[in-house]
């Protein structure tokens, strides 16, 4: 199976051990839009930073943290597809989610891969394409 997971998901479950697992399934093929994977590298680091200021992580879990991310991506658990594969379905996309232009990304590459969307955002609900959340591809996942 294979889903596209969009930035606000990618952000938040790779910062927690279930998440990182759920990437780990080996009947899942994990892929985030280049655009998707620039925006995860900007919140990513200021999302820790909030979570160690308010003291619910040391900075020896983060580093943690980190190593498995580093992993995982040098692993391809989770591939950064280029912009240039997706790029030529743009247009359409926009069309897609008209509510956040931003979206486009996730959705053109969904299309070019005939996959589903990993996300929380509602607007991508009626994009036409399949959409899942963490919990129902866990689900799907644990019954296959």
């Amino acid at each position: 199976m294979i889903v596209v997971v969009d930035a606000s998901v990618l952000v938040a479950e790779l910062l927690r051990k279930p998440g990182r697992e759920l990437f780990r399934h080996p009947e899942l093929r994990s892929v985030v839009a280049q655009d998707q994977w620039e925006e995860t590298q900007h919140e990513l680091p200021k999302r820790i930073k909030k979570i160690v200021k308010g003291g619910h992580m040391s900075q020896s879990q983060v580093d943690s943290i980190l190593g498995d991310i580093d992993e995982i991506f040098s692993s391809r658990t989770i591939e950064v597809i280029p912009s240039s594969v997706y790029e030529e379905k743009k247009e359409l996309a926009l069309r897609r989610v008209p509510q956040d232009p931003n979206d486009w990304a996730p959705v053109a590459l969904a299309m070019t891969m005939e996959a589903g969307i990993l996300t929380r955002d509602g607007d991508f609900l009626g994009c036409g394409l399949p959409t899942w959340t963490v919990e129902t591809l866990r689900l799907e996942l644990e019954n296959l």
